[in-house]
């Protein structure tokens, strides 16, 4: 480690030292979410399960909050519930990462950990560099930087970042996000036998190919693997325009799934489809746990957040991961649910069997908070509408003949109120994660996701329910205990 990086560190700590007192105590701080210690965090990087424990690293902008130069954070789990901050995994203190440690993964390799990340450089006049970059542990806590193995093939502008290397067929792959210098977004494709020499075998897909159309300017935060047969690439395209109810985020996150050819380097794939219809979540990762899962973290955010003034900000810190994900290829659709781990968080909890919901307004003795796990199954629909008031800015509402789900938050800047929809030919079951300022809300056992930062009044814990017409349901709410400081 440098002198400066040393220095850096010392600085970083101190801030946090400083500033303690103010993030812990902010009634936004999140009860059971990964966030900064203090400053910026946003995408997820190196998701993996080493020597018997779940690693999450992030990017992490400690002096303030607002991008600018990343750091690797990093949160070392047994459970994927209670976690432990470790040391800085990666700073920006070498040639090809001076301006910032990037997003990037990590894999297993004959015991040791190794880290791949984009290297970020500017000159003088702001002109942009970047490396795909390597660095080994023995022990996933302290690490070595190898230096690039990587640097910007011919056709593509330095927007050039966010390796993701899987291993299958007995060599090892990398997918890359990029931009062509023609400004059409890409993900592109590497194979290593040995994980230092790669080469470049070419874009599996992108804007303008495989009839998918004008479909964004750079493709960020590649993730390509397989799920119970199908092959699926999740990438954050931006440049999208808005169209009716979807892609109305400043960037968006989804998936195309397929059929790979890795040795002819095609992709034979369907349209994209968004993974989460909320207003906060952005390049999310995945990786495979012990048990065979696909584990799904994203960033509980967007670009658009880090401009808008939150609340936290004046407790120096700002933004979140998600809760963890299960992910499941089913009825040709990628479904995400809460790990089921997360059941250890549940205390107090209270239920209602066969609940019937008419034309006025209905609380439920118990069924209130701040911090909660709520599932509703419906069991009989004989209604226009359905509705959940969450405190006083936040309402779900389902519209049975306009098949349309929609979540509704008071903006961050004034008293207008926001929405976000999206198309459900039925409601079977709402379960919902609220958080001292997150809601994520998954409809039908995870077909469909709604993620948003959410900012009501700390202590207003009222939870009512409308209807227009009459539903039967189930209704099951627990208290979820404080895992996170």
């Amino acid at each position: 480690m440098t002198q400066s990086n040393l220095s850096n560190t010392e600085a970083i700590y101190n801030r946090i030292d400083k500033y303690r007192d103010m993030v812990t105590d902010d009634p936004y701080r999140l009860h059971y979410h990964l966030m900064p210690p203090v400053g910026l965090l946003n995408d997820p990087n190196g998701l993996v399960f080493f020597k018997g424990k779940y690693h999450v690293f992030y990017q992490w902008n400690p002096f303030e909050t607002a991008h600018g130069i990343k750091y690797w954070g990093h949160y070392i789990s047994d459970d994927l519930i209670h976690w432990e901050p470790a040391p800085i995994a990666l700073a920006p203190d070498q040639w090809y990462d001076k301006d910032g440690c990037y997003s990037g993964s990590a894999i297993v390799h004959n015991g040791k950990m190794y880290l791949f990340y984009t290297g970020n450089v500017k000159d003088e006049s702001n002109n942009r560099e970047s490396y795909q970059c390597m660095a080994v542990s023995e022990n996933g806590i302290s690490f070595e930087k190898k230096g690039p193995v990587i640097h910007i093939p011919e056709g593509y502008t330095s927007h050039f970042r966010d390796p993701k290397v899987f291993y299958k067929d007995n060599l090892w792959y990398m997918v890359i996000g990029a931009q062509t210098i023609e400004g059409n977004g890409e993900v592109v494709l590497y194979s290593s036998p040995d994980l230092e020499n790669w080469d470049f075998l070419g874009p599996i897909a992108g804007s303008n190919k495989n009839g998918l159309g004008e479909f964004g300017y750079m493709w960020e935060c590649p993730d390509l693997f397989t799920l119970h047969g199908k092959d699926l690439l999740i990438f954050s395209p931006q440049g999208l325009e808005a169209e009716g109810y979807r892609y109305n985020n400043v960037f968006q996150s989804g998936y195309l799934a397929g059929d790979l050819d890795l040795h002819g380097v095609t992709f034979k794939h369907g349209t994209f489809d968004e993974l989460d219809r909320g207003f906060d979540f952005y390049a999310p990762q995945t990786t495979n746990d012990n048990d065979g899962r696909r584990i799904l973290f994203g960033w509980m955010g967007n670009a658009e957040t880090c401009d808008t003034p939150q609340p936290t900000v004046r407790n120096h810190w700002i933004h979140a991961l998600t809760i963890p994900r299960q992910l499941e290829w089913k009825d040709g659709k990628l479904y995400q649910r809460p790990v089921e781990e997360l059941e250890q968080l549940r205390e107090n909890g209270v239920n209602y069997t066969g609940v019937e919901f008419r034309e006025q307004e209905k609380k439920l003795e118990g069924v209130k908070g701040t911090v909660f796990e709520l599932q509703i199954a419906i069991t009989e629909w004989q209604a226009e509408s359905f509705s959940v008031n969450i405190g006083h800015n936040n309402r779900l509402i389902y519209n049975q003949s306009k098949k349309t789900f929609t979540f509704q938050r008071k903006r961050f800047t004034d008293d207008t109120v926001e929405y976000r929809h999206c198309q459900l030919d039925t409601l079977e079951k709402i379960h919902l994660f609220k958080d001292s300022s997150s809601i994520e809300v998954f409809l039908n056992n995870g077909q469909e996701v709604f993620s948003s930062r959410v900012f009501d009044e700390p202590d207003t814990k009222e939870i009512t329910f409308s209807v227009d017409g009459t539903v039967t349901a189930d209704v099951y709410r627990w208290n979820l205990k404080k895992v996170c400081e």
